[in-house]
Parts: structure tokens; sequence; C-alpha cells
């Protein structure tokens, strides 16, 4: 029989002239970091849009285009892309989507050619296609990131840190309730006015800000009681993205949790030493060996203004640097193990854990190898370091029910409520001979 061969229209490719007149759709995954970020490139020119667009069909869409064993974040930002095309809502030839992409051994690579795919497949091949990115995964793409572009989004990425983690460990307490939700919104505004105008990021305006915003945090009272700490680790996507986790963070807070959510900050540094790391085990170009040093400073430079900002606010916890997080894991699991997130998510639990909070979610998409293995692989480990340590891996796929993930992380809250009914100390780490001597993994 003779097969019969269909040509399907490849995507289009943005180009620079489309960026007067086009909208850019966007998955969100950080809400305050997302919204201080599209100001950012409203600056440059850029309409980019966050697309808020939840519920089941949006699942349905990534079913239908997406193969269901392939990564449940790509699943779910393909199908809320796909969901809000289908909308009617937006013009569809002046309208363009995008994804980021962190490159490296994981299905994340692959989601732009998943995307462009499933566009195809959906009657989409003229809604250009935009892959965000730092690794030169996109040749063609005329959407270019300039230094002074990059270093307005890292700073806009660090506000958002600073913001979540001042509004995580005040709103739990908070007297008057709201008064943590009114400083983020804010704030929240203000940090984006000032970036689409072209401020607030140089030394300066950005420690200004930032010194602004934890004092603001601070002049909120806040009745100190007992509560469980959760902190919540996992794949970046379903780590942050309410659409993935099923809110996991808004049913902990409605568990009377305060939730502590690592910063994206740390993640940044981690791709790019990543770089570094590569070069250092397995030899490499010295030019972008230098490149990714300079790009690691400037990133870590970010960082510690907002770590000598919450020095001064001994009644917050203040989130450790990145060279203290690798130093953490020292002799626990190897800086070779790095794809998804690697050796920084054992990095992460040991930091929770050592910081108060030893009730951990650790949230991944069902079958992400890299994740398991440095996630739920390392639980174990982590329990013979860190006895009281009370560590619960939850899978996140079209498949798993809501109920059964939030009956498991109840199990989990039973405990820690428990050991406070209890008076015990359960959420200082207790350590074992073998901390000082582990062996690797």
């Amino acid at each position: 029989m003779k097969e019969i061969k269909t040509h399907v229209k490849p995507s289009l490719p943005f180009k620079s002239s489309m960026k007067k007149d086009y909208k850019i759709l966007v998955p969100d995954m950080l809400p305050i970091h997302f919204s201080i970020l599209t100001e950012v490139m409203a600056s440059y020119g850029y309409d980019i849009e966050l697309l808020k667009n939840v519920g089941p069909s949006v699942q349905e869409e990534g079913l239908k285009y997406v193969h269901n064993d392939t990564c449940y974040p790509a699943l779910c930002t393909i199908g809320q892309m796909i969901d809000a095309l289908n909308s009617g809502k937006y013009d569809l030839d002046h309208t363009a989507v995008m994804i980021t992409q962190t490159g490296g051994g994981c299905r994340a690579s692959n989601y732009i050619h998943l995307l462009r795919k499933a566009m195809r497949k959906a009657g989409y091949p003229n809604v250009p296609v935009i892959s965000l990115n730092i690794s030169g995964l996109e040749k063609g793409s005329s959407f270019k990131l300039t230094l002074p572009m990059l270093i307005k989004m890292l700073c806009a990425l660090c506000y958002g840190d600073l913001i979540t983690l001042l509004r995580n460990q005040t709103e739990p307490y908070e007297v008057e309730k709201g008064a943590s939700q009114t400083v983020v919104e804010r704030w929240t505004k203000n940090i984006a006015e000032q970036l689409k105008k072209g401020k607030g990021w140089t030394t300066k305006a950005f420690d200004k800000n930032m010194r602004g915003i934890a004092a603001d945090f601070a002049a909120i009272e806040r009745n100190i009681v007992p509560k469980v700490k959760v902190g919540v680790v996992g794949e970046i996507y379903v780590k942050y993205s309410a659409l993935a986790n099923n809110g996991l963070e808004e049913f902990l807070r409605s568990q009377d949790c305060e939730v502590n959510v690592p910063g994206v900050m740390s993640f940044i540094c981690f791709k790019i030493d990543n770089r570094i790391e590569d070069i250092k085990l397995y030899g490499g170009n010295p030019i972008k060996d230098k490149v990714c040093k300079l790009l690691l400073k400037l990133v870590t430079n970010i960082e510690t203004v907002m770590q000598n900002v919450l020095s001064e606010y001994k009644q917050y916890e203040k989130p450790a640097t990145y060279a203290e997080l690798k130093e953490m894991v020292k002799g626990v699991i190897g800086y070779g193990a790095k794809m998804g997130e690697g050796w920084l998510l054992t990095a992460e639990m040991v930091e929770l854990i050592k910081t108060g909070y030893g009730n951990i979610v650790c949230a991944q998409p069902f079958g992400c190898l890299p994740n398991h293995i440095v996630g739920k692989g390392m639980i174990r480990k982590l329990r013979t370091l860190y006895p009281k340590a009370n560590i619960v891996p939850i899978d996140y796929d079209p498949g798993a029910t809501r109920v059964n993930q939030e009956n498991r992380i109840k199990l989990m809250l039973a405990v820690a409520a428990e050991r406070i009914g209890e008076g015990s100390h359960a959420h200082q780490p207790e350590e074992t001979e073998s901390v000082r001597t582990p062996e690797t993994v």
C-alpha cells in the first residue's frame, strides 16, 4: 500500500519585527516573581501575559497532544498554552507563546520540540514558539537576552525571593489578617512599575528597595505561637506551580502551617555552576569556564544584597547562600549529580532540616528519574543523618488524585503535630556520628 505523505507547515519563528504587535503568552510558575519579571520584558517592548487558566481542560489538552509518559510539567505547560489559544480570547495572527528552558540532560530540554509538535497538531502552526534560555538551545530566534536585560531579570527574581520568604514567615503569625498580603501587593506593584520604567536595578536602588521590603514586613505585628513548619522541595515546576502541585502551598496554609519554599536564585546559581563543574570534571572550553564564573559572581552578588538585608532582622530565618548549600552536601552526594535539580534538591532538604523545617514535602512529577534519585532516593540517607527528619515524597501526574496526595501530607503533618504536642524539639536537627564522615552517594 502506498504511503500517503502529508506536509505540516513548521512553526513560525519569532522575528524582531513581531515585537511591536505580538502578545506573548507565558505559563505562570511563580506568581510574584513572574509578575515582576514580565515588566522587565515590557520595558524592552515585549507584551507578556501570564496565563492563569486552570481546571480539567488544561490537563485534557496536555494529554491530547503530549504523551502520558512525558514529563508532567511539559504536559501542564503545553496544555495551558493550547487551552488558552482555544479560548478565543487572542488574535492568533498576533500571538506567540514562550517557554523557559534550562538545558542539560533532562526532558525539559525537549519541551520546545514537544511544544512545537503539539502546536502543529492542535492547528496552530502559525503561532511563533519562543525558547527563553541562556544555554544557546535556540539559534534562529530573534528574541535575544542582553546583559542589562539579564541583570534586571535576575534582580526581579531576587525581589520575588525576598517578598515570598518574608510573606511566608510573617503571614501565619500576623495579628491583623491580610496585612502580609497587602505588603506583597504593594511592593510587587511598586517594583514592577520601577522596572518597567528602567529603574530599580542599579546597586543603590536595588539595595534601597530590598531594605524597604524587609522593613515593611518587619513592621507587621506578629503573635508567635507553635506551628508545624513545613518545607517544600522538588522538581522546579511542580515545586512552585499551583497548577502542577494542586495548590500545595495554599493547602499547607489551610492546615495552619508555616511554609518554607526555597527561592529560585540558588537554582540559577546551580545551573550556571553545573557548566563550571562539567569543565572541572571532564574538561572543556576555558573561555566558557571564565564566562560562567563571571556570571555566577554576578548572580551571587545580587543574592548577597538579600543576605545582608536579612542579617539585620533576626526574627526571620535567613536562607543559606549558594556556597553554603554546596558545602552542606559535601560527602553526602556528589556534585556530578546534576540532572534535573541534582544535588541542590538534597542540599535544600538538608538546609530545611537544619533551620527548623524538618517536615518536608518532596514534590515530584511521576517518573522523573533525576528527581526520584536526588529527592526520594536520598530520603533514607537523610533520615540516617537526621533521625527526626519527617519527609514525604508526593508524586504528581494526571492520574494522581488530589485527595490521596493531601491525605499522605496530612499523615506527615499529624506526626509533626504530635511532636509539638509532646514538647519535642523535633524541628531541631539531630546529627549522628555519620554526619561527620558520611558515605558518598
